[in-house]
């Protein structure tokens, strides 16, 4: 039997190793379990809402380097920004009603402008705009009433106000501003850093409490030395805050998926991100939302394979979220009340999924990457389940399949199954476990809603 000594020195040495422990391990557990946020994408872009000089534009929120606009005549759109509609509290709660577990906004998109009351540049939405208010304030302190975690967007690698912003995709200066800073050559990427976006990123982290990551954009022609020198000053100022790996150059703590999924199940943290519309930020004419449960069928497989996912909310120049986004936040709302035991907290079974007929066509997914509008989902709604597993519980997500008796070929007789129910509100489930598979019979109809979740105990 041990000693109080050898004990108490077991418990030193637990914890001197707990403590040498990047505080962003510890971190990764929030992340890990919360599986679902809010994103949102808010700027002068909204304001303009894909229209400039009575025309529509092309590039979405990127509009400023699609139509080559001047900055000294886009800078106009901060004279009219007054988002007298902005309530964040609101925000906040329709996020939380959508069973969203954290929010990411927009601090400074490709455009340069800051969203926030920033001191080391003065265009920013308190210094040049009508609204004269700080929205990132707000948003911070309604999510803490309300218990969500807050991250902030800053776009690392792109800025169309600065003049020392080069950038390298798809091609040299491809997404620069090259009309009013032409001299691809004479930028110095440096000076951007040491005059902007180093001292905005300190004022995030210092002037709005514990913030729980940085989600950083494009990081282009950042280097190693640069993205370890930002790492090491957030991890400074914010020692629990997550950065994803957008920081460049293998520095960040979670990887990032933008508008596609993968046939990847990964046990190591990651994010795919997707918008509701065409759009990520604000558009007028952007009326083709997805339906909301393609979004489910999105969301659950993700986190099939051991990924959140983030939602991308897009209010206009008003501050008010468009009118396609309740329908959306209404059918999640749904789906958590009662599956939500099946998404929180779950992490992959030994498989991903299965399709309930085997000789049906893989969903395809034929799209090329377009950094201003881009949609890599498949289409399809194939009759098919996705897995996920909690303790001694795994959780068979039945998607768009209508057949009331179906056999998942992903059990064997060697699994111990003690029951199986519905958290769907089906009244009947029946199942029998045969040798190549589990039968389940249920009282499904043909208009009850097409995703539900039967639980294997």
């Amino acid at each position: 039997m041990m000693n109080k000594l050898a004990i108490s020195i077991i418990f030193l040495i637990a914890s001197i190793y707990a403590s040498a422990q990047p505080a962003c391990q510890r971190s990764l557990q929030w992340f890990a379990d919360n599986k679902f946020g809010m994103f949102i994408h808010w700027g002068l872009y909204s304001e303009a809402g894909g229209e400039w000089n009575g025309k529509k534009t092309r590039g979405g929120e990127h509009f400023m380097l699609y139509e080559r606009i001047p900055l000294k005549e886009y800078a106009k759109l901060a004279e009219e920004f007054n988002p007298v509609e902005f309530n964040a509290e609101q925000w906040v709660r329709t996020a939380k009603e959508g069973g969203m577990k954290y929010i990411v906004i927009t601090t400074k998109h490709h455009e340069g402008f800051a969203m926030y009351d920033s001191q080391c540049s003065d265009y920013n939405i308190v210094d040049a705009t009508p609204f004269k208010r700080d929205p990132i304030k707000e948003i911070v302190d309604a999510c803490r009433k309300e218990n969500l975690k807050i991250g902030f967007y800053y776009s690392l690698g792109r800025d169309w106000e600065d003049p020392d912003v080069p950038t390298n995709w798809p091609q040299k200066g491809g997404r620069s501003n090259t009309w009013d800073y032409p001299d691809e050559d004479g930028k110095s990427l440096p000076a951007y850093l040491k005059r902007k976006a180093i001292p905005q990123i300190k004022e995030l982290l210092t002037n709005y409490g514990k913030i729980d990551f940085m989600w950083f954009d494009t990081p282009e022609l950042v280097t190693k030395e640069q993205s370890k020198t930002i790492r090491e000053l957030i991890y400074k100022l914010q020692p629990e805050c997550l950065i994803n790996d957008r920081i460049g150059n293998g520095e960040g703590d979670f990887k990032t998926v933008e508008q596609k999924l993968t046939d990847n199940t990964s046990h190591e943290p990651w994010e795919v991100n997707l918008t509701m519309g065409r759009n990520w930020g604000y558009n007028r004419y952007d009326t083709l939302y997805k339906k909301p449960d393609m979004i489910i069928r999105y969301l659950t497989d993700v986190v099939s394979k051991g990924g959140n996912m983030l939602l991308n909310v897009a209010p206009n120049g008003k501050g008010a979220f468009p009118i396609q986004t309740f329908p959306i936040i209404k059918e999640l709302h749904a789906l958590m009340q009662t599956n939500g035991e099946a998404i929180y907290g779950t992490r992959p079974w030994r498989i991903y999924g299965e399709k309930i007929d085997p000789n049906q066509p893989d969903e395809e997914i034929k799209a090329e990457f377009d950094d201003a509008v881009f949609n890599g989902f498949p289409q399809q709604r194939t009759p098919d389940v996705r897995y996920t597993s909690k303790g001694n519980k795994v959780y068979i997500i039945v998607r768009h399949v209508q057949d009331k008796v179906f056999k998942l070929r992903a059990f064997t007789k060697l699994d111990k199954i003690n029951t199986v129910k519905s958290l769907s509100g089906i009244q009947n489930v029946n199942w029998e476990l045969v040798k190549d598979g589990l039968i389940i019979h249920t009282d499904n109809s043909a208009d009850s809603y097409p995703i539900y979740v039967l639980e294997v105990s």
